[in-house]
């Protein structure tokens, strides 16, 4: 496993009085009922990961920043695949549909979003109109020749599936990289960019 947390990992242990003190009394609860954060795109301080907490509403969500030292356990987008639904879903049945074909591509890839917390977790978060969000580590580049056909892989199934690709620059939509856009948006610690090759890190703008 990777030593240094990255984004969409799921991490135990952050504690209630870890929390700013204006923290919603929902993210309170959160920790105090020993839920995971999930790891979001920042740069931050040395010691600290950049976090994200999720309540039981969609519009809960709350910024955070979560001392290394009080991680106790890690789950990556990759473990939750070998986890059992909870719940008869479209999101799940789809993974079901997908991991065969995801895993012959040779990448290692995962599940995140509201799947991938209620597989790590089993609580409800998904429901029947779930999007499923994966995630695909690209370390080596991806020729748009190839992204094409592995987004119309994933098109016409029973929910709607959102790819990121993860690149040494950050995060990238499958969607879009499989575009004709001569540049594209990369997700990175310091903020979104506009890149030809999200591969060559010295192109960015």
């Amino acid at each position: 496993m990777h030593d240094t947390p990255r984004p969409h990992d799921l991490l135990w242990g952050m504690r209630p009085e870890q929390l700013p003190a204006d923290a919603p009394a929902w993210a309170v609860a959160v920790l105090a009922a020993g839920q995971p954060v999930v790891v979001r795109r920042a740069r931050v301080a040395v010691g600290l990961v950049a976090v994200g907490l999720r309540g039981a509403m969609r519009d809960q969500r709350l910024a955070a920043l979560m001392p290394v030292e009080a991680i106790g356990h890690r789950l990556v987008p990759e473990d939750l695949l070998a986890r059992q639904a909870s719940e008869d879903l479209p999101v799940f049945r789809v993974l079901a549909e997908l991991r065969p074909l995801l895993d012959a591509l040779g990448h290692a890839w995962g599940v995140t979003g509201s799947a991938g917390f209620q597989l790590a977790t089993g609580l409800p978060t998904a429901h029947p109109d779930s999007d499923l969000d994966l995630l695909l580590r690209a370390e080596r580049p991806l020729p748009r020749s190839e992204a094409r056909p592995l987004l119309q892989l994933l098109e016409g199934r029973a929910c709607r599936v959102d790819l990121q690709l993860e690149t040494p620059l950050g995060g990238v939509a499958l969607r879009e990289w499989a575009g004709g856009a001569a540049r594209v948006l990369v997700k990175t610690a310091d903020g979104p960019r506009l890149v030809g090759d999200p591969w060559q890190a010295e192109r960015a703008a």
